[in-house]
């Protein structure tokens, strides 16, 4: 979490292996990331990262069980196999959707896109999922669904999730809050309230000459 502007889709992206840091360096499970080729990454991200957006990035052409396998099929995988129709529909129950594999991602509900898009996320097991502001595009009652789905996919499949999000509510999710202010790591909290979250973040983004007149 930070005051906008101070990093952290940038912070997401070079842990994603996105882009690359000016200095220091990024680490995935003991594999060292930031001098591999672009070629060796994208195999990495389609194999061991799992992405979820504010932007659903659904392609509407294709039925909702298409869309969730398709990290399988860029893989390499064979995506029309009895296994692999089955993973889907696994993944698609897991988060709600069981009966919606073969609807169009226009006959879906903006947060009905956005499970589509975790289970996406989801159907590869990867070690990693990166989530950025998955709740932004969301009212307040469907937006409440998405941190408790990638909640349960850290408490049943082991997976880690890392979330971009200005949503105290979504961040009360997480085991550990980061606060970002001009590009570095300010603060931080374990598992902590939304109530005390948010009060970390307006402490935050109280000028400097405020909170010493304060």
């Amino acid at each position: 979490m930070d005051p906008s502007g101070s990093g952290k889709s940038t912070f997401l992206q070079c842990a994603a292996g996105l882009d690359r840091p000016t200095a220091g360096s990024v680490s995935l499970g003991g594999t060292e990331i930031t001098g591999m080729s672009e070629n060796k990454l994208t195999e990495l991200r389609r194999t061991r990262l799992g992405f979820v957006f504010q932007a659903f990035n659904l392609l509407p052409s294709l039925t909702v069980e298409q869309n969730v396998v398709l990290p399988m099929r860029l893989a390499g995988q064979r995506t029309g196999s009895a296994r692999s129709r089955r993973e889907a529909a696994e993944t698609l129950t897991r988060v709600g959707l069981g009966d919606k594999g073969n609807r169009r991602p226009g006959q879906l509900s903006g947060g009905q896109q956005q499970r589509v898009a975790v289970a996406r996320a989801l159907v590869t097991r990867p070690d990693v999922i990166f989530a950025d502001e998955p709740t932004g595009a969301l009212d307040t009652t469907t937006a409440a669904e998405i941190p408790r789905l990638l909640r349960h996919a850290v408490d049943t499949l082991g997976a880690t999730v890392v979330m971009v999000t200005h949503d105290p509510v979504a961040a009360a999710c997480a085991d550990h809050v980061l606060f970002l202010a001009d590009g570095e790591i300010a603060d931080s909290l374990p598992r902590a309230s939304a109530d005390r979250i948010a009060a970390r973040m307006t402490a935050l983004t109280v000028p400097d000459h405020a909170r010493a007149a304060a």
